[in-house]
């Protein structure tokens, strides 16, 4: 389990992470969200331990993090770009953790190696980006950590790659119950593989949900009327985004789907569908809302 409590972290006098507070359970698969310089790499190597935080605390299963090697050789930190020692290839990489790692399968490496097609003799440094970084998730996998943390961890994977590593993920939560919380600003994969989300913005953290909760509280609308529609229709309804295009009104609207569908339908309208949105839509919406610039977006 996961546990940051009113974590903060400042640099050189400037808020990175404002009182953070937020739980993963036990086999679960959080994506953490956010606008760029929003605080989610500060935030993840706090968990990771790389940082101290200045207020708060970070634990896993209960134990604080930072300077405690016993809590980290349950977890593994696999960062936006990952480094290896030079001149190293796979396999020797392999015998580094294995020294560290107490869990390390040797099998599981092997496996995997096939899985992937990486050729463990060959220096890290020739492969490609995409290759290095499937690398990177064989040996972290490999550590057999109950706590695992990526930051973009399929930038640069072509969709091919990106379908096997999420499989192989989705296997060691269902088989193993690994706890995998996971920071990245492709929206499709975070929907595709978490159940529980977060949106972090400006260092604070605005929305913490299940995912299925989240998305049930976001939702298209079309509508159109005989007659102009009064005005306190759109004052009863949370409305984050309106278009008129002729007589058809189209919003993004927040709340619950009963209440917008009994709010709506006092008013007789002649076309009305309302439609769920995408993870990448109810971002987009949700960083509106708190005041981030997206008009330039909004269609």
């Amino acid at each position: 389990m996961i546990q940051l409590h009113n974590v903060s972290k400042q640099f050189e006098g400037r808020e990175g992470v404002q009182n953070v507070s937020l739980l993963v359970k036990k086999g679960s698969v959080y994506g953490l969200l956010g606008s760029n310089g929003a605080g989610k790499t500060t935030l993840l190597k706090m968990l990771g331990g790389i940082y101290k935080p200045d207020a708060g605390e970070a634990k896993v299963n209960g134990q604080k993090v930072y300077e405690n090697p016993a809590v980290k050789q349950k977890m593994f930190y696999l960062p936006d770009l990952p480094a290896f020692l030079p001149q190293y290839n796979t396999k020797q990489m392999a015998l580094f953790y294995s020294s560290i790692y107490f869990s390390w399968d040797q099998e599981r490496f092997l496996e995997l190696t096939g899985i992937l097609g990486i050729d463990p003799g060959i220096k890290l440094h020739k492969f490609s980006k995409g290759v290095q970084r499937q690398a990177a998730f064989l040996l972290a996998l490999s550590c057999r950590p109950e706590v695992l943390i990526l930051d973009e961890p399929v930038d640069g994977l072509d969709p091919v790659v990106r379908k096997k590593i999420k499989s192989i993920l989705m296997e060691e939560v269902a088989f193993r119950e690994m706890t995998i919380l996971i920071s990245s600003h492709n929206l499709a994969e975070i929907e595709d593989l978490c159940d529980h989300v977060g949106i972090l913005h400006d260092g604070r953290l605005l929305v913490e949900k299940e995912l299925d909760e989240l998305k049930s509280d976001f939702h298209k609308i079309q509508i159109a009327f005989r007659q102009p529609p009064p005005e306190e229709l759109f004052a009863k309804i949370h409305i984050l985004h309106m278009d008129k295009r002729g007589s058809v009104f189209s919003c993004i609207v927040k709340g619950d789907q009963a209440e917008i569908e009994a709010a709506v339908g006092e008013y007789e309208p002649v076309i009305f569908d309302l439609l769920p949105l995408t993870l990448e839509e109810i971002f987009i919406h949700e960083m509106g809302d708190a005041g981030y610039a997206v008009k330039d977006v909004l269609v």
